[in-house]
């Protein structure tokens, strides 16, 4: 594939959005967010807010979420010679600790974090640093909770959140499995009262675990239309939720999945009958145009950047050129974009 080529099929997925939509800060309460319904079978458009999203929902659906929990993996350190340096938590490997570094480290230098915690540059491989850190490996996550900042997506730049309130805020409230680097944000507009209703209007709800990795938000390449694949993400489901969820579709019962990371998880451990496997390992599964879904049968999910792969995987689900007309008419109505923004369910 060429650059023209590979340029030709991202700019089937751009679309133009004012600037002022980005939403910088979440709706409050989460489920005053505002909510576009597509009815795929009747082509109808619905606009509402998430609090009522039960009066849409087919009869009798399972919705599954993700219960992820954004890891606060910021960390602002000082490198020996005084200078800031800003590190962001990737992930374990062994006894080293992987990390993006905002500039360039000397190999064998060190990173301070406090004047007892400090970590040891033992290596690098493309982006990446591996750092040996003063503490065990396996603490990381204290020291994350304690020292760290939630990270944001690169178009949050004005949030008024403090910390503390970006810590409660970017979370969904039922988010318990720690690792993600980003929210899967589909969720963050359910409130406990939401999920009450819902189960009231005789729907059920399970739980999956996918974490978030910051290839979410990196651009796509060449590589990944070259090679059907994206980034590798972590996934666990457990047998009871597999188990619940097979049973629902063999029952009629639609599907819903909160978000694309769910989406995501559920199709990469569907058989080629379209049953659930449980378990737990990483997929690098890139849904686009043409993809035939087995599990999934509606989904809800914010609104995504132009030229994305999260883009695509909607435009799988809906359609592309309807997709876009979607984003259009959101636009025109003034609906919140991006992480912190309003939503659609697409049934």
């Amino acid at each position: 594939m060429n650059d023209t080529d590979f340029q030709k099929i991202l700019d089937a997925y751009d679309y133009q959005y004012p600037k002022e939509l980005i939403a910088q800060s979440p709706a409050s309460p989460r489920d005053s967010a505002r909510l576009m319904i597509y009815n795929r079978k009747s082509d109808k458009v619905f606009f509402d807010i998430f609090a009522n999203t039960t009066e849409y929902l087919p009869e009798k659906s399972l919705l599954v979420f993700n219960q992820t929990k954004v890891v606060p993996a910021r960390l602002i350190c000082r490198k020996e010679t005084g200078g800031k340096i800003v590190l962001l938590y990737i992930g374990q490997n062994g006894d080293n600790l992987k990390f993006l570094s905002d500039r360039k480290i000397e190999i064998s230098s060190k990173i301070f974090l406090t004047s007892k915690l400090f970590f040891t540059v033992a290596g690098q491989s493309e982006k990446f640093y591996f750092l040996r850190p003063s503490f065990p490996a396996d603490e990381i996550f204290s020291v994350l909770q304690r020292y760290g900042k939630t990270p944001l997506p690169p178009y949050i730049k004005e949030t008024l959140l403090k910390e503390k309130e970006l810590r409660e805020k970017y979370q969904a409230i039922f988010a318990k499995q720690t690792g993600s680097v980003a929210a899967p944000t589909a969720s963050l507009h359910f409130t406990q009262s939401l999920l009450d209703k819902i189960k009231k209007s005789g729907h059920n709800i399970e739980f999956i675990t996918l974490h978030v990795g910051l290839g979410t938000f990196a651009p796509l390449m060449e590589e990944n239309i070259a090679t059907g694949k994206l980034h590798q993400e972590y996934f666990e489901i457990s047998e009871s939720a597999a188990d619940a969820i097979n049973k629902a579709k063999e029952e009629g019962w639609p599907i819903i999945a909160v978000g694309s990371t769910v989406t995501r998880a559920l199709e990469a451990k569907s058989d080629a009958n379209g049953v659930l496997i449980s378990g737990c390992g990483q997929t690098d599964i890139f849904i686009r145009e043409g993809y035939k879904f087995k599990i999934v049968d509606g989904l809800i999910t914010n609104f995504h950047v132009p030229r994305s792969s999260l883009l695509m995987l909607i435009s799988a689900f809906a359609g592309r050129k309807n997709t876009l007309e979607l984003y259009q008419k959101a636009i025109r109505q003034k609906f919140h974009l991006f992480s912190f923004g309003d939503g659609m369910m697409i049934l």
